[in-house]
């Protein structure tokens, strides 16, 4: 084995004029090497402990089958609870000051029952002072509850894939749109 002898420990001084800790330039670059070669040795042993043992099921990978684990979905279940109350906030944001086209209101009509198909026209004054702040404003929060709408219907729609009951929260939206 190689022996590898290592610079003079040099503790760190501090800079008198900002109090900082200032390292020396050999401590640094020798931690630097020693990370990368730690890594790759690392990397190789995972590489090669996995090649041993082939198809022998790790205790921390469970044989599904393809079903979710109650852990598995729980953890889904959650997940879609709170990308609906996500979704929820940011198409208050939308219905306010987001650019008002039909893309979002189209979305949230087939998933929401009762949200308005069409756009709420937003708040004027509301959508001008946020414009003040950024001039992209308005396409951002429409991009965003957009996001937010899809993410929602992809945890619901693959926990209905594996077997699992969708999440739904409607039974709590007991309040109209904001500006219908």
């Amino acid at each position: 084995m190689k022996r590898i002898t290592l610079p003079d420990y040099t503790p760190s001084k501090s800079n008198p004029t900002t109090g900082e800790d200032v390292t020396p330039p050999a401590k640094k670059a020798f931690n630097r090497r020693s990370f990368l070669r730690n890594s790759v040795v690392a990397g190789a042993a995972v590489t090669a402990g996995s090649a041993i043992l082939g198809n022998v099921p790790s205790v921390l990978a469970q044989e599904t089958h393809g079903h979710l684990t109650r852990g598995d979905a729980a953890i889904l279940r959650w997940l879609a609870a709170a990308e609906i109350i996500e979704s929820d906030l940011w198409l208050q944001y939308q219905e306010l000051a987001g650019t008002q086209d039909d893309e979002v209101s189209t979305i949230a009509s087939r998933q929401i029952p009762g949200y308005p198909a069409s756009p709420t026209g937003g708040s004027s004054p509301y959508t001008e002072a946020l414009s003040q702040l950024d001039e992209d404003m308005a396409q951002y929060i429409h991009d965003n509850t957009e996001d937010e709408l899809t993410h929602e219907t992809f945890i619901n729609a693959f926990l209905v894939s594996k077997g699992v009951d969708p999440v739904s929260l409607d039974q709590f939206r007991t309040l109209p749109s904001s500006l219908t």
